[in-house]
């Protein structure tokens, strides 16, 4: 007969060995209408793809109501009326009071960077300058290859309005090398940016490693300022996920259609982010 194992003693039971201390660098945190942007869990944010008024208000009152969704993200490229200012400030105040409060980041993703319209920089210029005062701007994505008096103008604008500037680039086609993606994320540091952003395309995995590598490595030795790094698609779809651990503070989840490859759902996303966090918070 094949020998038992011993009885584990009930005054003593088993456990597994302590988990070793975890040095985590989080961001520089700053708060817009309540959301603590860069403490805590990435935040999540949730885009509008809506083309007329009526779809916008529709998708930003769900977004308002799902509690897993913690910005909303007006995307003025998908609009019919994409570059007029007039009719899109007075739908942007629309959606704000809709999303019941959640802080609103305003985009107009250019088609060079895998938006749905294209724009010359300086009507991109003026459309953004237009905006800048209506005030229901809370952040504004703002792509660093424009041109560099439109980015130094509409960074100075907002920040005079007390707008937050989240400075973006994309590349839909390839990953750069990490020494690129960290050169990037600096230059936008460098511009005001309060937000540093890059999105990117994997082609394999060592693709994805590289832009969480690249995230980690300016946390940790270049700027404390939030992040949003991804890398897309469904092969990037870890990075969206796993943020926290390298130093991205926020995430972009979809309600029905997605503004870009390899977004989640946004329930999904925040049960995934919160049992992270959880496991980083518990071993401090």
């Amino acid at each position: 007969m094949a020998a038992s194992l011993p009885h584990a003693s009930a005054a003593a039971p088993a456990t597994s060995a302590a988990a070793a201390p975890v040095s985590v660098r989080h961001a520089a945190f700053f708060s817009v209408r309540g959301v603590a942007i860069g403490q805590g869990a990435p935040k999540t944010i949730v885009p509008t793809t809506g083309a007329n008024a009526e779809q916008v208000l529709q998708q930003a009152q769900v977004i308002g109501a799902n509690p897993n969704a913690d910005l909303i993200e007006f995307r003025l490229d998908y609009l019919d009326f994409a570059t007029d200012p007039a009719r899109i400030a007075a739908l942007g105040k629309q959606v704000a009071v809709a999303a019941q409060g959640k802080p609103m980041i305003v985009t107009f993703r250019t088609k060079a960077e895998g938006g749905s319209k294209e724009i010359s920089d300086a009507d991109y210029g003026k459309l953004y300058a237009a905006l800048i005062p209506a005030g229901f701007i809370d952040l504004l994505d703002l792509e660093m290859f424009r041109a560099p008096e439109v980015v130094s103008a509409l960074v100075a604008q907002s920040h005079a309005k007390g707008i937050k500037v989240v400075i973006s680039s994309h590349d839909f086609h390839a990953t750069p090398a990490t020494a690129e993606i960290i050169t990037r994320l600096r230059r936008q540091d460098a511009l005001g940016a309060d937000v540093l952003k890059i999105a990117v395309m994997p082609k394999n995995p060592a693709d994805v490693l590289r832009l969480m590598d690249a995230t980690e490595q300016m946390r940790a030795s270049y700027s404390d300022k939030p992040q949003l790094t991804m890398s897309m698609g469904g092969l990037g779809a870890v990075t969206r996920l796993s943020g926290e651990a390298f130093g991205s503070d926020l995430t972009f989840g979809m309600i029905g259609t997605p503004s870009a490859p390899g977004q989640v759902d946004v329930g999904q996303l925040r049960q995934v982010l919160n049992t992270v966090h959880a496991a980083i918070d518990g071993n401090k």
